[in-house]
This record gives structure tokens, C-alpha cells and sequence, in this order.
């Protein structure tokens, strides 16, 4: 697991990560053909607390770059991108509750939504350990972002 600016990055996932975008998601593959997506911690302190969490459709797909839902917190309102293209399979129905869980537990209780890639090759276009912690690590320090 490493560290940045606070904020944990598990080496173990693969991220997509584009600043132009203000894109900063985790993926994990679930073994079936489907991806869990989630936002980095860094993504997670950038939004602050968060307040509603609105998931696109089941059985929806969506291009690379498109939201695949859309967070908001108490200062931003914004979409979480798709890491490929996709079809949504599942959303985390826990975060209708309770949107926090995605400050609080990026990398568990607070995944956005499964997706079943479109052409399975285009999750090898991730980035994977020591590339995503650096790539990562120069977002946090051009952003100054920093978490608790």
C-alpha cells in the first residue's frame, strides 16, 4: 500500500487517471469479465464529503470518459468517469444512503459500479502499480491535495 500526501493508493488495483478529465478512479478486476470502479482517495479528498450519489442505469453503456454516475458533495457536483467503455452491471446501492462511505471507505463500502468492458483489451490501457502511485503522487502535489 502506498502513500501519498495521506491519502492510501493500494498497489494491488489498476487506476485510471487523467487530469484533464478530472479523472482519478480505481479498478479491480472481479474475476467474472466485470470491473469494480471506484474513486481514489485522492479523488475522494478533492470532492470533499460527500452528500448524494446518483448511478447511472443497470444495463447502460457508456463510453470511456462518460459519467457512470455523478457525486456531489457540499462544494462540487460532478461525474465519475468511465476508466473504458462499458456496460453498467451493478451500482452500490449503500452509497443512496449513505454517499460518505465513499470518503470513508474508498477502496471498500464506497465502490460507485460494476462494468463489463465492452472489449476486455481496453482495461490493459490501465495504470498499474508504481506508474499509478506516481501519476497519482503528482496530481495530489500539483493539486495540493491532502487527506486526513
Amino acid at each position: 500500500m502506498a502513500e501519498v500526501n495521506g491519502c492510501l493508493i493500494p498497489e494491488d488495483l489498476l487506476y485510471h487517471v487523467d487530469p484533464e478529465a478530472n479523472a482519478f478512479t480505481w479498478v479491480k478486476d472481479n474475476g467474472d469479465g466485470t470491473y469494480t470502479i471506484g474513486l481514489t482517495s485522492i479523488a475522494a479528498a478533492m470532492a470533499g464529503r460527500l452528500v448524494a450519489y446518483t448511478p447511472k442505469k443497470i444495463g447502460k453503456t457508456v463510453k470511456k470518459g462518460k459519467s457512470v454516475a455523478t457525486i456531489e458533495s457540499g462544494k462540487w457536483v460532478g461525474p465519475v468517469p468511465a476508466p473504458f467503455e462499458g456496460e453498467i452491471v451493478e451500482v452500490n446501492e449503500g452509497l443512496k444512503s449513505n454517499p460518505a462511505l465513499v470518503n470513508d471507505d474508498p477502496y471498500g463500502e464506497g465502490w460507485v459500479v460494476k462494468l463489463k468492458p465492452v472489449n476486455p483489451s481496453d482495461v490493459d490501457q490501465l495504470l498499474r502499480g508504481p506508474d499509478a502511485v506516481e501519476a497519482l503522487r503528482k496530481v495530489a502535489e500539483e493539486r495540493g491535495v491532502k487527506c486526513a
